[in-house]
């Protein structure tokens, strides 16, 4: 019997996620020095991981033959007084993608509705046809989610609605005011996943839990992958009334986040020079691209997150010729923006080969 024939048929149907490649794959396809690409396509840290976390995850593997916190206890304690929030409001994940599939397992069955920007992470959609869900996409306006219309699209089907802001992958994001009157406005039955990855990268950065301490159906997703520059670990971590959160602890692995990831994380939050140098540099390189790109006559959406959407004309001509040419960038073509490509925020040396590298791929297509 063809394996195929015993799995669950949803399981045939389901989409991958690609992630961007690994600069190792892309020098042994393409027969370049790894040494020479630059990598700006999954929106990581371009200047390290936290110098703090660095020194706790060298420590942590001296005890990594014993198993980790099974509940991450030390680390929701110290989550919870550095949001003043109870240890019991928050749970941990090995990612924030972690923590949306336990999402789907606790509120999504077949013939639910999850309700998303038509234009946001794809992981989101990917969750609610998982779990027999019908995931229903909300088109944007000037690439920002418009929150009158997903408030529209709300149905007693809906279960889950997600809003990342600032958005990935097209950088915009929402005031403080539109989200929680969004929030406020949405009826009982509706779970409000609020996806922060890119919070930290705000110069004014919104109090969403306040959400959470007024009782509604709100959870907030943080992560250290970005701006704490541990995306190699795998941490991030949601905050929500105790009772949303023990229903995710319920179907939760026990030992989901590995000792040395958890250290990290730990004393990564007291690495606040760090977040707050990451995010001014950030700012710096992403008005060098935006220079950059205008003297090059590329569009860019305005970003508030550590990328930015450059429209080039043929998305998968440019992602594929500049990596041949040792640059790395995303694609957009499965978000519908066959025309875009995202670029992550680099050092300025990275930003300053990637856009000599556009503008010699862009002449190239021109002659």
């Amino acid at each position: 019997m063809n394996i195929e024939e015993l799995a669950n048929p949803s399981v045939l149907t389901q989409p991958v996620y690609e992630p961007g490649k690994p600069i190792e794959d892309v020098a042994r396809e393409l027969g370049l020095d790894p040494e020479g690409i630059v990598k700006l396509a999954s929106n990581e840290n371009p200047f390290g991981a936290s110098p703090l976390a660095v020194k706790a995850a060298k420590k942590a593997l001296k005890g990594v033959a014993l198993y980790p916190d099974g509940g991450c206890v030390r680390l929701r304690a110290k989550l919870g007084a550095f949001h003043g929030v109870e240890p019991r409001q928050v749970v941990v994940g090995a990612g924030s993608n972690e923590l949306l599939e336990l999402l789907g397992h606790v509120f999504l069955r077949p013939g639910d509705e999850a309700l998303m920007s038509e234009c946001s992470f794809a992981v989101y959609k990917l969750v609610a046809l998982l779990f027999g869900a019908r995931p229903v996409e909300v088109p944007m306006v000037n690439f920002t989610h418009d929150l009158a219309a997903m408030a529209a699209a709300v149905t007693e089907r809906t279960r889950l609605v997600f809003v990342c802001t600032p958005n990935n992958p097209t950088g915009t994001f929402n005031t403080e005011e539109e989200v929680l009157a969004f929030a406020r406005g949405l009826p009982g039955h509706v779970v409000l996943v609020l996806d922060e990855a890119y919070g930290e990268f705000l110069e004014k950065r919104p109090d969403f839990l306040q959400l959470v301490r007024e009782g509604r159906n709100v959870i907030c997703l943080k992560t250290f992958s970005k701006i704490h520059g541990l995306a190699g670990l795998r941490v991030g971590y949601g905050i929500a009334g105790a009772g949303l959160a023990g229903l995710l602890n319920r179907v939760r692995q026990p030992f989901n986040v590995n000792a040395v990831a958890q250290a990290a994380a730990a004393a990564a939050l007291d690495d606040r020079k760090f977040v707050e140098k990451c995010a001014r540099k950030n700012r710096r390189g992403l008005a060098q691209l935006r220079r950059g790109f205008r003297k090059l006559k590329v569009e860019s959406v305005p970003s508030a997150g550590n990328f930015i959407l450059a429209k080039v004309g043929d998305g998968a001509r440019v992602f594929a010729e500049l990596q041949g040419r040792g640059v790395i960038v995303r694609p957009m073509g499965g978000y519908k923006l066959p025309e875009w490509v995202r670029v992550t925020v680099g050092t300025p040396s990275q930003n300053k080969r990637l856009l000599r590298e556009l503008e010699a791929v862009l002449s190239g297509m021109a002659g």
